[in-house]
């Protein structure tokens, strides 16, 4: 057995090592041992995150030891490694920050220390920028009308790059600065923003934040140098639009699957904040699917779709419309990637900022899609939002389910048969009822032979105990095999 031992020297106080005995996922531990030797006067915080179950002793004030803790395997729809896992937060409540002082007993206290020695010298604009800001909102007349104005301005005139610069990389670089080189990082942006916003005397908050899909809080009980990303809060009566600084395509107060439905850390003249940013509720997340398709006798098929997407499911945050034509043709392809020999024949965007509605209009062929029995075609006909995921199995889970966010698909297709095909046999409606959502799909048959397809699946946002595992595994083998259902056609010739 070897072993080493590394020595890291850090000349700031403000970003005290967290300890996680468990690092990751398949990762055990023998021994471990953390312990902080402080010879200052000033008092330490420390809280300790989900030591029960797992053999942590405490030795000293600042001294812990883990023991032969299991390695724990990843499960699938299961909640973020660090929800669960053990974990020692420390943070000095006098702190040093590449010799700037804070002050770090409350999140009041740490906020108004970000204000005060982060923020304030930051923010001075060139007069010609402030005379054109002045200029282009002289006839809005509500501070949101001016803060479209200023954000739209923001997204027209710089991009962002990454700069982990300034003081511990928390610093925001000069807002002039920004102006002038036209790019910036999340801090220089939300700041440059926040200081466009206050010559018009739109008022906002300078936002700590964790950014990523997966939702992560701020922790509210306890104030530290926490966060990866900075928005921006702008106050309305009661609540809050949030500013995601950093993208050219997003529009304005979008930020759901970043930012979104977490706590966060507004910074105020009068000190730090804990609040929650926006949550997307289910009937928000939408997505409609129209098509009027034809199918030939040879089982292939021609299509013209309307896809229309709102709030999570929103595609025009992904910024498609400036991709290559090569590129968004293979979006399309692989969202319906079971369909074979897939041929993109148009398309076009609609893109409406105001609504935060995304508008596709694909026009599509294939060849053979229904799949020819003789004289019989099997066509399925949910053609374009076929569920083709299901979720693993494990003997014995052990970690419950979290599902972040929950959506709302809505389907309606018309089916034209060619001459020469007749309906066989329909599928019974489909009705599914359960805690994770519901499901509903159903095919009619008009008098002139037209077909209608309509489908609607209801996918619930929770946390679920892991014996309901199974269970949740279930409804999702069950909405594929309804979506893979199959409509028998005869053919005459």
């Amino acid at each position: 057995m070897s072993h080493y031992i590394s020595e890291v020297e850090h000349t700031m106080t403000a970003f005290l090592p967290t300890w996680s005995p468990l690092e990751g996922f398949y990762t055990g531990v023998l021994h471990a041992s953390y312990k902080i030797i402080n010879d200052t006067d000033v008092p330490l915080a420390l809280k300790e995150e989900h030591f029960n179950g797992y053999n942590i002793t405490k030795q000293g004030d600042y001294h812990f030891v883990a023991e032969n803790l299991t390695a724990i395997a990843p499960e699938a729809y299961s909640p973020e490694f660090y929800t669960f896992a053990p974990r020692l937060k420390v943070a000095l409540e006098i702190f040093d920050m590449k010799g700037v002082q804070g002050k770090n007993t409350n999140w009041q206290d740490f906020g108004e220390w970000v204000h005060e020695s982060l923020l304030s010298d930051t923010q001075e604009l060139p007069e010609e920028v402030k005379k054109t800001i002045i200029s282009l909102t002289e006839n809005a007349t509500t501070n949101e009308e001016k803060a479209r104005i200023v954000y739209d301005y923001l997204q027209n005139k710089v991009r962002y790059i990454s700069v982990q610069v300034g003081i511990g990389g928390w610093k925001p670089m000069l807002a002039k600065d920004v102006d002038r080189l036209s790019y910036g990082d999340c801090k220089a942006l939300s700041n440059y923003t926040h200081a466009l916003l206050n010559v018009v005397g739109v008022p906002s908050y300078y936002t700590c934040i964790y950014g990523g899909e997966e939702i992560q809080n701020i922790d509210k009980d306890f104030s530290s140098t926490q966060g990866n990303h900075a928005i921006l809060a702008i106050p309305t009566a009661d609540d809050f639009i949030w500013l995601e600084c950093t993208s050219q395509n997003t529009p304005f107060g979008y930020i759901a699957n970043f930012t979104d439905d977490r706590d966060a850390l507004i910074i105020t003249p009068e000190g730090g904040e804990i609040v929650h940013t926006k949550t997307y509720e289910t009937e928000e997340n939408l997505l409609h699917t129209l098509a009027d398709i034809s199918i030939q006798a040879d089982g292939s098929l021609n299509a013209d779709i309307v896809v229309k997407s709102y709030g999570t499911q929103y595609r025009g945050a992904k910024g498609i419309e400036v991709e290559s034509e090569k590129n968004q043709k293979l979006r399309f392809k692989d969202n319906w990637s079971y369909i074979n020999d897939l041929e993109i024949s148009s398309f076009n965007f609609n893109n409406d900022k105001q609504l935060v509605e995304f508008t596709e209009h694909v026009s599509v062929s294939a060849k053979k899609y229904a799949s020819k029995t003789g004289k019989r075609l099997l066509l399925a006909p949910n053609v374009f939002n076929k569920l083709v995921h299901i979720p693993p199995r494990y003997t014995n889970r052990t970690l419950p389910i979290q599902i972040d966010r929950g959506f709302i698909d809505t389907d309606s297709y018309q089916i034209h048969l060619e001459d020469g095909l007749n309906v066989d046999a329909l599928p019974n409606d489909s009705v599914l009822e359960t805690k994770f959502g519901s499901y509903y799909s159903s095919i009619k048959k008009d008098e002139n032979g037209l077909l209608t397809y309509t489908r609607s699946l209801t996918y619930n946002k929770g946390i679920y105990p892991k014996e309901d595992y199974q269970a949740f595994r279930d409804f999702w083998i069950a909405i594929s095999k309804l979506d893979n259902a199959k409509i028998a056609l005869l053919t005459t010739n």
